[in-house]
């Protein structure tokens, strides 16, 4: 039987190092696409020889995502059965303290580089067909808004959408379309500051509002159930889990909630 491939954005570090390391270990040819070459370098030391490529990749730039899938293609063989729009970077903070450069680079890598790899992913996927999947990382605060993270929420709402849009797009293309939406995961992310601004980092800010920080092996597990799956959108870890029942059954106290208890991230 022919290897798949999977074509991983963010493929450097945290969850795609992760998500790549799964499949690559279930056999498929991995993709990586960053920008952290040698991150990229470091991830393709821990899958099997000769079953992963490199490319450099900004996700902001269009013309590169053609490029670099039509270079993952020919190193795996011809053709791409999954695309993982992964790549993506926090801001938190309160809204009027973020800068004009913050919040345009959050919203080009978070949202505009999701749009822009599915549109040059459909092919790819439309060709490998049924049976491909985009799968693209969203977030918990993409179901419920983050205090402190209006730019970074408004990105996740955004992939939530867009993965809500393109799941009945790509339907009659026999292309599964789902993201995941993971909480607080135990990635070199949360061990920035939120902000410019910001003295402390977000690790701290999470473990001082009593939430749980996700092993990100948990959302490696989740991309493989998520691509050979039926679920729309895939929850990781307890906070996600919890932030969605209290949305949809207790919404008055997670406003509350939200309000007074949480302390913003960024501040």
């Amino acid at each position: 039987m022919a290897h798949k491939t999977i074509f991983i954005t963010g493929g450097a570090s945290g969850i795609g190092r992760a998500v790549a390391v799964k499949f690559g270990s279930q056999g498929w040819f991995v993709g990586l696409a960053d920008t952290d070459e040698t991150g990229m370098r470091e991830t393709a030391a821990m899958l099997p020889a000769g079953k992963s490529s490199v490319h450099k990749l900004d996700v902001r730039d269009r013309e590169a995502w053609d490029a670099a899938l039509a270079d993952c293609a020919k190193a795996s063989g011809g053709k791409i059965d999954v695309v993982f729009n992964n790549a993506g970077i926090p801001l938190g903070g309160q809204l009027i303290e973020n800068t004009v450069g913050e919040i345009e680079r959050c919203l080009d890598i978070n949202l505009k580089g999701v749009l822009f790899g599915a549109q040059a992913a459909h092919p790819w996927l439309k060709a490998s067909a049924p049976g491909s999947c985009l799968l693209n990382t969203a977030s918990a605060a993409g179901i419920y808004g983050t205090p402190g993270a209006s730019v970074y929420s408004a990105t996740k709402f955004g992939v939530r959408a867009i993965t809500e849009c393109l799941d009945a797009e790509w339907a009659p293309d026999g292309i599964k379309v789902c993201d995941l939406m993971p909480g607080f995961i135990d990635t070199p992310l949360i061990d920035k500051n939120p902000n410019a601004a910001s003295n402390e980092d977000i690790r701290t800010r999470v473990t001082e509002a009593g939430l749980e920080i996700t092993p990100v092996v948990e959302v490696a597990e989740a991309a493989w159930k998520a691509v050979h799956g039926t679920d729309l959108h895939n929850r990781v870890g307890k906070t996600a889990h919890r932030i969605a029942f209290a949305a949809r059954w207790m919404p008055g106290r997670l406003r509350k909630m939200t309000r007074t208890q949480l302390r913003p991230l960024g501040n």
